[in-house]
C-alpha cells in the first residue's frame, strides 16, 4: 500500500475526478484483500498458500491525472504490467523502474514525461512491449536496450529522442517498431529479421536503404521524411509480405524493378505505395502500369522528376486508384486523373534531369 499511497499523494488532488479509478482506492482496506469497488485499475496475485498477496499489475484509467511518477514505484517488485497512458504525468521517470524485473508491458504514452530512458530499461529483463510514444523524453536509446531480448513491440514515437538507433538485431522476437517523430540521425541500424512494421518517418535519417532488403517478414515501411539518398532497391520492393511503402520526402534518386513479373512474381500484397518527394528519374516501368489496381490501390509518384510517356495502363477509365503523378516531367495528359495537377516546366526539366 505505501506505494500505491505515494503514488496518489504524487497526483494533484485537484485532478482525481470523483468517478475516476483513483478516488476509489480506500486505504483503510488492504488493495488485496478489498472488493472489486474499491482499488479499481489494480490486480493482485492470488497465490495458494498463506503467502501474501502482491499487486501485480496498474493499469489507470485516461482521467487527466497530472503528477509525477513517485520513485517508490520500483518498490512493486511483482508488478508484470503498468499502464498509465493518456493522462497528464510529467517530470522525470524514475530510475527505480529498473526494479521491476518482471515486468512485461509497461505503456506510458501520451503524457509530458521528460528526461532520457537510460537509467532505467535495461534492468526490464521481462519487457515484451514498451510504449513511451507521445511525451517529451529525450536523449539516445541505450544501446543495452539490445539486452531485452523477449521485446516484440517498441513504440517510442512523438518524442524528442536523439542521436543514433542502436543495433538492434539481438532483439529477434521484434516485431513492431516505431521510431517515428523524433531527432534521430545517422544510417539505418541492424534490424533483427523478424520485423513487420518499420515506422522511422519524420526523423534526419541518411544513408541507403538497402539493408531492409533482407527482412523477409516486412508488411510496412515508412521510412518519409528523412534524408535517405541512393535507389530503392529491387530486394525492397520484392519482400512478400510487403503491402505498404512510404518513402516519400526523402533524396532517393533511382529505382530498380524487375522486368520478368510471372504469377509468382513479387509485388503480389504491396498495395500502397509513396515515392512522392524524392529525385528519382527516368521513365515510369511498364510493370508499374501491369500492377495498377490489382494489387496496387494507391501509387505516388509526384514531385519527382520522371520523364517519358507513361504505361498505357494508366489511361484505363476503369482505373479505381489513389496516387499521383503530378509535378514530373512526364507526357501525362491531364484528362487522366492520375496526372493531375500537371507537370513541371520544361525549364525544370531539362537541367534536373542531367544533375540526378
Amino acid at each position: 500500500t505505501e506505494a500505491l499511497q505515494a503514488l496518489r499523494r504524487s497526483i494533484d488532488p485537484n485532478m482525481i475526478p470523483p468517478s475516476s479509478y483513483i478516488s476509489s482506492w480506500d486505504f483503510s482496506a488492504d488493495p488485496c484483500d478489498s472488493t472489486g469497488a474499491k482499488f479499481l485499475g489494480i490486480l493482485c496475485s492470488n497465490p495458494g498458500d498463506n503467502s501474501t498477496n502482491r499487486i501485480i499489475s496498474i493499469e489507470l484509467d485516461s482521467a487527466g491525472y497530472d503528477g509525477f511518477l513517485t520513485h517508490n514505484i520500483g518498490n512493486l517488485t511483482e508488478l508484470t504490467s503498468l499502464d498509465l497512458s493518456r493522462n497528464q504525468f510529467r517530470g522525470p521517470l524514475p530510475d527505480t523502474l529498473k526494479n521491476l524485473k518482471k515486468l512485461t508491458q509497461i505503456s506510458l504514452s501520451g503524457n509530458f514525461f521528460t528526461g532520457g530512458i537510460a537509467g532505467w530499461i535495461n534492468g526490464l529483463r521481462n519487457v515484451e512491449s514498451i510504449d513511451l510514444s507521445e511525451n517529451l523524453l529525450s536523449g539516445p536509446i541505450p544501446p543495452r536496450i539490445s539486452e531485452l531480448r523477449r521485446l516484440t513491440d517498441i513504440s517510442f514515437s512523438n518524442n524528442e529522442f536523439s542521436g543514433r538507433i542502436p543495433d538492434i538485431n539481438g532483439l529477434w522476437k521484434l516485431q513492431t517498431l516505431d521510431l517515428g517523430s523524433n531527432m534521430f540521425v545517422g544510417n539505418l541500424p541492424k534490424l533483427p529479421t523478424k520485423l513487420r512494421s518499420l515506422t522511422l518517418s519524420h526523423n534526419q535519417l541518411s544513408g541507403h536503404i538497402t539493408s531492409l532488403g533482407s527482412l523477409k517478414e516486412l508488411r510496412y515501411i515508412d521510412l518519409s521524411d528523412n534524408k535517405f539518398t541512393g535507389s530503392i532497391t529491387r530486394s525492397i520492393l520484392s519482400l512478400p509480405e510487403l503491402n505498404q511503402l512510404n518513402v516519400s520526402f526523402n533524396q532517393l534518386a533511382s529505382i530498380e524493378v524487375n522486368t520478368h513479373l510471372g504469377s509468382g512474381s513479387p509485388l503480389q500484397v504491396l498495395n500502397e505505395i509513396n515515392l512522392a518527394y524524392n529525385g528519382l528519374t527516368g521513365r515510369v516501368p511498364v510493370a508499374y502500369g501491369q500492377r495498377l489496381g490489382r494489387p496496387w490501390k494507391s501509387l505516388f509518384l509526384d514531385d519527382n522528376f520522371l520523364s517519358g510517356r507513361i504505361p498505357r495502363q494508366f489511361n484505363s477509365s476503369a482505373l479505381r486508384i489513389s496516387g499521383s503523378l503530378a509535378n514530373n516531367c512526364l507526357s501525362c495528359p491531364v484528362t487522366i486523373p492520375i496526372c493531375g495537377g500537371g507537370q513541371r516546366p520544361a525549364s525544370a526539366c531539362i537541367g534536373e534531369i542531367g544533375n540526378h
